[in-house]
């Protein structure tokens, strides 16, 4: 099932639910009844330079209450962890080694997700609404409870230590900054804005997202259009 670039989240949940009857409502990373849903492909050239972006991208706390295209969603999860070397299997940040020791996740109004570099596809895990939930771990944040999208960074450390040993963890961090940094300028340049949070209960919101023991949460992105005012 293809999404146009024009629809939003709730459209393309609202497909997936009916054709498999999801009805659980709680978080699951792999099940049978979850399915795979192509994203836009992104494109690569854009309207603002990185420069411009650079220079015009600050924090935002507050965000409009408006959905994200698919399109949007599609060029900011690509930005964070898309393939860009289809031969190599080489993603948008950098990671010693390859390695890739990152997942994604994107929670919305629509339940939550877990992106798939490889074939560019988003799985539903929820089709609960798990903002208010992820905003209580993060401290009672209202950016992270606002925002129409937060992208959730995990890693799986044993990917980069295995190769790496003690150094790993520095380089583990490193990579989700680079590519948390990717999703900020990706954001400015499709108009919309972004905080980085830091500041949450690690295990509070693995646990909220059903992750698997191996992945811990590093970092979370809320995503949206700005509030006026």
């Amino acid at each position: 099932m293809t999404a146009s670039h024009g629809k939003t989240i709730a459209w393309l949940s609202a497909l997936a639910m009916a054709a498999i009857a999801l009805g659980c409502g709680r978080p699951a990373i792999s099940s049978k009844r979850t399915v795979e849903i192509s994203l836009p492909k992104p494109v690569t050239a854009g309207k603002m330079s990185v420069e411009e972006a650079i220079a015009k991208r600050r924090s935002v706390r507050a965000f409009a209450d408006r959905r994200l295209s698919m399109m949007q969603v599609s060029q900011l999860v690509w930005a964070a962890q898309g393939v860009t070397d289809s031969s190599r299997g080489f993603r948008a940040a950098p990671s010693a080694g390859a390695t890739y020791p990152l997942e994604l996740y994107v929670v919305t109004s629509d339940g939550a997700f877990h992106y798939l570099p490889g074939s560019h596809r988003l799985v539903q895990i929820s089709d609960r609404d798990l903002r208010t939930d992820l905003a209580e771990a993060a401290l009672g944040q209202g950016s992270v409870r606002q925002a129409p999208v937060s992208l959730v960074f995990a890693a799986v450390y044993e990917r980069t230590r295995a190769r790496y040993g003690e150094r790993a963890e520095r380089y583990v961090h490193m990579e989700a900054g680079h590519a948390a940094e990717n999703v900020h300028l990706q954001a400015v340049a499709l108009g919309l804005g972004s905080v980085p949070v830091g500041a949450f209960d690690d295990r509070r919101a693995a646990k909220l997202l059903g992750l698997p023991a191996e992945q811990a949460v590093l970092y979370i992105v809320p995503v949206g259009y700005p509030a006026k005012g």
